[in-house]
């Protein structure tokens, strides 16, 4: 019996250091100049094999799952010598290293380095997908959606100012239609505190706009598309903060900091706020409530749409441990108060109605690479606990000169005092097992629940009717990567929803499947091909439902969307000199969605209301062409275009054929781009201080509000054009930064929405300061 223990112990020790043994290891190192800055986007590779990665800001770089053994390390980078070095790696450890390197003083004719920084890995994805550099941008003060309208296939449209509402245009698809996700985590019931037109660019590392077919490790049911906000920073201690000032009484302030010890123990915190009196003046057709007086097309000021929101995110964890490379418990919370001016058209204008709102997030955020030997693991989970508040107490009618007087007991609109929690909750998992250095299998599971309840002060006796939905999405996928040859992806989805539509306990439940696959081919080096499918299913969300109590009435009898997408992309890379570089991307869409949701307006023309098409085909595509010479000038150019058609042929009203049959899909813009330019010029006023220069321009083609077939009933929403212009000074290396702005400058009449007037001309100063160590 001993002899036999013996043997277990003795079998047991020897796969226990066979496995160790076995393990791989990591390389992570820093990269210094000869002065002590860090220096990123420097590419390290570890010579005959695949493993490569680029340098972040801070000059850190990290190398994962090696087998141990002995490497030749080498760093690269334009401006710098390469330099190399021996490593070796140990079964289970960490191995770091440094590099001291030194700048380049020979004169070459020409000089050819291979690096990628992180936004250029991602854009190179099967997936047909543009990714945005928003540390570009964070001198300015963009929002997250100002950022994305800049983006190739993309339009942004907002009713008014600062906190207004928005709908994303992507590729045709907008509204639902894209879905959302901060760190690949959905944002589906965030609340009205925490939306990508409220939250600062500073909050981004950088943008993932994915066009058409989205990957399951995603976790979505989207029908077109999805835009990913990646907020890892990677320094470990640093201080990033900036205030912005400008017309209407506009204020930004942004705050993102960590702090990390050596034993990985962090605290990471982002806090911002947003302020607006957006008080611009509108051209509208007023009429004095109380005489009568009709006075067309005046100039007047908006005078209730004051909007404010605070939010911070506060996370306290472990990265880089044994037992998780990040593991974070964190708190999310947050006000809004927003002031309602207009209804979905201008023609109804309010004077005291306003909503409130509040975000209360518990999060908890795991990961773990290797958790088993090619096998890792995220895990993500939140409930929103905040509350939203109607208010129309005020019996009242108010016309555009502030005037007022007494209307009945109805309020402006529906008197009301509805005070709801919309109690959100989200759980997220994700497996990915690799088979190999180039295969991969991943497994994904999304659980979102929907719960409103709530009750009206001011109509006690109304009864709430439930409001509940629930959906799970389950996503299996294969990857094969051969890097810089090809890669391919396929994957299924499927999707079950259970809503409760009334206090009877009437429930409706569904089931949906749907695949795809992806794949992209390197003709070489420069030339990059991309080709989709994907057949895909759409739940309708709980806004479209149920409504969101403000402009949005629910539709309960709305049936679920789905899409046969094809998506075709290229991309190319050149230099005419070592000087002149060109981008030059495109891409190539088709759509045939049945059962399209879409917004139309209530028969009142007061509200939005979701419906359903039969079918509707889309065909357009993208471009985008970008030119930079050396390090001080770049120019770029992107154009859309897009036909949305009627697909169905008879609908209620009509005899026979529908005359709306083929006809273009209305109130969608369908044709619109923009262009940038900027100078930077280094040193000026000293070494360090680099002063840039940028335009931007933005044009969209008008568009109908109506079906065209309706002939003069179908109204039209304006051609918009618009010119933007900025000055940014940085000095000591980007520590110490001012920026100027102005947008719109030509004061031009800008409508996103049919008679919905945007801001006119405003000037903006920002100031920021940014400290790592």
């Amino acid at each position: 019996m001993q002899i036999k223990q013996f043997l277990l112990v003795a079998a047991l020790c020897a796969i226990s250091f066979f496995a160790k043994a076995q393990s791989p290891g990591n390389l992570s190192g820093i990269l210094k100049s000869k002065s002590g800055e860090p220096l990123p986007a420097l590419t390290v590779k570890l010579l005959n094999t695949s493993f490569l990665t680029v340098s972040d800001n801070s000059g850190v770089f990290l190398i994962k799952n090696l087998t141990p053994g002995r490497y030749t390390l080498l760093v690269s980078g334009i401006g710098f010598k390469a330099a190399q070095k021996p490593v070796t790696i140990n079964a289970g450890k960490e191995t770091a290293v440094s590099f001291v390197m030194e700048e380049e003083g020979i004169t070459m004719d020409a000089v050819t380095v291979t690096g990628r920084s992180v936004v250029q890995e991602a854009n190179r994805q099967a997936f047909n997908i543009t990714a945005v550099d928003a540390k570009q941008l964070y001198n300015s003060t963009l929002d997250l959606a100002g950022a994305l309208d800049r983006v190739a296939g993309i339009r942004v449209r907002e009713s008014g100012g600062v906190g207004s509402n928005f709908n994303l245009s992507l590729n045709g698809f907008s509204g639902s239609h894209i879905r959302y996700f901060i760190d690949g985590i959905p944002m589906d019931g965030f609340g009205s505190s925490f939306q990508i037109n409220n939250i600062p660019i500073n909050a981004a590392e950088r943008l993932e706009v994915y066009k058409g077919v989205v990957p399951i490790w995603l976790g979505s049911d989207a029908l077109g598309g999805a835009i990913n906000i990646i907020t890892g920073n990677n320094h470990r201690n640093y201080i990033d903060v900036s205030y912005s000032y400008g017309s209407f009484n506009t204020h930004r302030s942004v705050l993102n900091a960590a702090v990390t010890s050596k034993k990985g123990l962090t605290f990471q915190l982002s806090a911002f706020q947003n302020y607006s009196d957006n008080n611009y003046r509108v051209k509208v057709d007023a009429a004095d409530i109380n005489t009568g007086a009709y006075a067309p097309g005046v100039f007047l000021p908006r005078f209730h749409d004051t909007y404010h929101n605070e939010t911070l995110i506060g996370s306290v964890g472990f990265i880089k441990k044994k037992f998780a490379d990040k593991l974070l418990i964190g708190m999310t919370v947050g006000s809004n108060y927003k002031e309602i001016q207009t209804g979905a058209r201008m023609v109804s204008v309010f004077g005291a109605w306003h909503r409130r709102g509040n975000i209360l997030m518990p999060t908890f955020k795991y990961k773990k690479d290797n958790l088993v030997k090619g096998l890792d693991l995220t895990i993500n989970a939140n409930y929103n606990l905040g509350t939203e508040t109607n208010i129309d107490t005020m019996s009242v009618r108010y016309d555009w000169f502030g005037n007022s007087k007494p209307n009945g007991t109805s309020g402006e609109r529906s008197r009301s005092l509805y005070r709801y929690k919309n109690n959100n909750g989200l759980a997220t998992a994700m497996l990915n097992y690799r088979i190999g250095e180039r295969q991969s299998i991943a497994l994904s599971d999304v659980f979102n629940t929907f719960d409103r309840k709530g009750a009206d002060r001011v109509n006690p006796a109304t009864v709430d009717q439930p409001r509940k939905t629930q959906k799970n999405v389950l996503g299996l996928g294969y990857t094969y990567n051969a890097e810089d040859q090809w890669s391919a992806s396929v994957f299924g989805k499927y999707i079950t929803q259970r809503n409760v539509l009334s206090s009877a306990g009437a429930k409706a439940s569904t089931n949906k499947l749907g695949y795809g696959i992806a794949a992209t081919y390197f003709l070489s080096p420069v030339l990059q091909l991309k080709a989709s499918y994907e057949l895909t299913n759409r739940m309708p969300e709980a806004i479209e439902i149920f409504g969101d109590v403000e402009n949005q009435e629910g539709n309960p009898n709305l049936q679920p969307e789905r899409s046969k997408n094809v998506n075709l992309g290229l991309s190319y890379n050149f230099a005419v000199s070592p000087d002149d570089k060109f981008i030059v991307n495109a891409n190539g869409i088709y759509r045939h969605s049945d059962n399209f949701i879409y917004n139309r307006l209530n028969n009142n023309q007061s509200r939005l209301v979701a419906d359903n098409r039969e079918g509707v085909r889309t065909l357009g595509g993208d471009a985008e062409i970008r030119y930079s010479h050396k390090r001080w000038f770049s120019a770029g150019a992107t154009f859309t275009y897009q036909y949305l058609q009627n697909m169905q042929q008879y609908e209620p009203g009509y005899l026979g054929e529908s005359p709306l049959y083929l006809d273009q899909m209305p109130n969608i813009p369908y044709m619109f781009g923009n262009a940038d330019a900027s100078v930077s010029l280094p040193n000026i006023g000293g070494k360090g201080n680099n002063l840039n220069i940028g335009y931007n321009l933005l044009y969209v083609h008008q568009f109908y509000l109506y079906w065209p077939s309706r002939g003069g009933d179908k109204l039209d929403i304006p051609q918009q054009l618009s010119h933007d212009l900025n000055v940014v000074y940085s000095l000591r290396n980007g520590r110490y930064n001012i920026g100027l702005e102005s947008r719109n400058i030509t004061n031009t009449l800008l409508y996103d929405n049919f008679s919905l007037q945007k801001p006119g001309r405003g000037f903006y100063v920002n100031l920021r300061y940014f400290f790592n160590k």
